[in-house]
């Protein structure tokens, strides 16, 4: 990005025209970006000002490095490499999976992760984890809009609802008895988390609550639960839609709770979840972010197996299937400028129940909240809304049998989509794949070994450029998204004005970015295939 681009940023920004609202400050210059969620770009509020707990405790940019305003005087570009480093790694998570004899029988190897915010604070979230009860490994990257409380509570709670779906009668059973006697109930899930990722222990408990109270549901089913797979994780996720609508509906007394569940409730979330167990791959997808496949063929190339469809309105299944659902009178208003009402970019959602409510419902509801212009909760009916609900959080689920030569699964929400291709990320990934293992070479030590024979081996594989390198891949992708040129290659000047864009303006450039990548062990997924021919 030359010096005559960043001047045009901040001209652009500084000229475009701005409508100021209650608490809110609606933009209608909007660029030529069709991946904006909601219409609502900036928010003077704050979630809980008096509450020392926030939802947003993700990674935002450091405020010394980023500016609040395109209206500051004094405005600069410049960050050094070591900043840039700092701000695009604080939110790197890796994890190597072994089991508990030392040795690697698992088919995931390890996953890489990495969080760029744009929003602030940054709306997406990212969930990792073990099944203790069931077999396999869990992974989410959850995209909110209109805040972060929906994606928040979904990251914190749509793992656990899956792995319900999944138990044995005799393991609710005695999760049951447990729960009953006072007694503590086995751990779910063993969860992989980075260091700032929390959570709120009152708010954790009424979901607690509400997960024991579908475990219970299933239990009072006649027969055994035996979902599939695919029918776990697609009742999963509606479980958990219709648990945030239902919660926002039932009294509370506490002030707290229910401001967090009208926000919950009130802003949305898409998500990605992929169960791995063994050889056995599926992913439920609800809304836009994405999960692919990179596949190493025998041939040496690289390919791209997509293993989800965006639910928006370039989805002919989408537009499709709310057809069905309404009658012809609106077929020419269930999209409107490539937006769900003209409103929401995403067809299936959590939260968003003002597409999702009728209006009576949606006035009861807020006409007996406190002050909800505080709380941040976007309020519009479109004038075409007739016949709700218009939105669903029922996912589609992709099933795919893992190979020798499947290598490694990208899940990311759409500000990764939005600057990279699918058959960009496979190459990034392959080609960090590869440098990673070129740049690693054995260090044969020669006989006897002194400080300036260990320094020169130093210097070799610093030149080789591993002091440059992102060891965590999530974080090599995020890095070419945002800095990549016309040739792809990363401008230093382009990634640095990107990642100082001021508040007011990030959000028009870049969105949130999440990647999580996880790396398969090709030998343990041969070796079943072998025993099992």
């Amino acid at each position: 990005m030359s010096r005559t681009v960043s001047s045009w940023i901040l001209s652009s920004a500084r000229n475009s025209i701005v409508l100021q609202g209650k608490g809110r400050l609606y933009s209608i210059c909007v660029p030529n970006r069709n991946k904006i969620k909601w219409k609502l770009v900036f928010s003077k509020t704050h979630l809980y000002p008096a509450v020392n707990c926030s939802l947003d405790n993700t990674f935002s940019l450091k405020k010394a490095f980023r500016h609040t305003s395109t209206e500051e005087e004094q405005f600069s570009f410049q960050l050094s490499p070591s900043q840039i480093n700092d701000i695009l790694r604080a939110g790197e998570l890796s994890h190597r999976i072994l089991d508990l004899n030392g040795k690697n029988a698992n088919s995931v190897l390890r996953f890489e992760s990495n969080q760029l915010a744009s929003n602030t604070p940054v709306e997406d979230r990212r969930s990792a984890a073990t099944c203790l009860q069931t077999k396999g490994m869990m992974f989410g990257v959850f995209d909110g809009h209109a805040g972060s409380a929906c994606a928040q509570a979904v990251s914190e709670r749509l793992l656990h609802y899956i792995a319900v779906s999944l138990m044995s009668r005799q393991t609710l059973e005695e999760m049951e008895l447990a729960a009953e006697c006072l007694k503590p109930v086995p751990p779910i899930l063993q969860w992989h988390k980075h260091l700032n990722e929390t959570e709120y222990q009152e708010i954790t408990s009424q979901y607690f609550e509400n997960l024991r109270v579908y475990w219970q549901h299933l239990l009072d089913l006649d027969a055994e639960p035996a979902f599939s797979l695919e029918e776990a994780m697609i009742c999963a996720f509606k479980r958990l839609d219709s648990d945030i609508s239902l919660e926002v509906q039932a009294p509370q007394e506490k002030e707290l709770m229910r401001n967090i569940a009208l926000q919950v409730a009130f802003s949305g979330a898409t998500a990605c979840v992929a169960h791995i167990d063994g050889v056995h791959l599926h992913v439920a997808n609800t809304g836009d972010c994405r999960a692919i496949l990179g596949v190493h063929e025998e041939d040496g190339t690289w390919s791209t197996l997509p293993l989800t469809r965006d639910h928006n309105a370039f989805n002919e299944f989408e537009i499709r299937r709310l057809k069905r659902e309404h009658p012809r009178s609106e077929e020419k208003t269930l999209f409107v400028n490539d937006r769900l009402l003209g409103i929401l970019i995403p067809s299936r959602a959590f939260g968003d129940v003002q597409l999702k409510w009728s209006k009576e419902l949606q006035h009861s509801v807020l006409e007996n909240s406190c002050d909800v212009e505080a709380l941040n909760i976007y309020q519009y009916v479109p004038p075409s809304y007739h016949t709700p609900p218009y939105l669903t959080a029922e996912p589609e689920v992709t099933y795919h049998k893992l190979r020798g030569k499947d290598k490694f699964l990208v899940i990311a929400s759409d500000g990764l989509w939005e600057m990279l291709s699918n058959e960009k990320v496979v190459e990034l990934v392959a080609g960090h794949l590869t440098e990673l293992n070129v740049q690693k070479p054995q260090l044969a030590f020669e006989k006897p070994v002194n400080l300036g024979y260990m320094h020169s081996l130093l210097l070799q594989r610093k030149n080789r450029g591993i002091a440059s390198l992102d060891q965590n891949v999530a974080t090599h992708l995020i890095r070419h998204a945002i800095g990549s040129n016309e040739y792809g290659e990363v401008d230093q000047e382009k990634l640095t004005a990107m990642l100082t864009l001021p508040e007011d303006l990030a959000r028009m450039y870049r969105d949130d970015i999440t990647v999580t990548v996880i790396y398969f062990n090709s030998e343990t997924i041969e070796n079943y295939h072998r025993n099992n021919e």
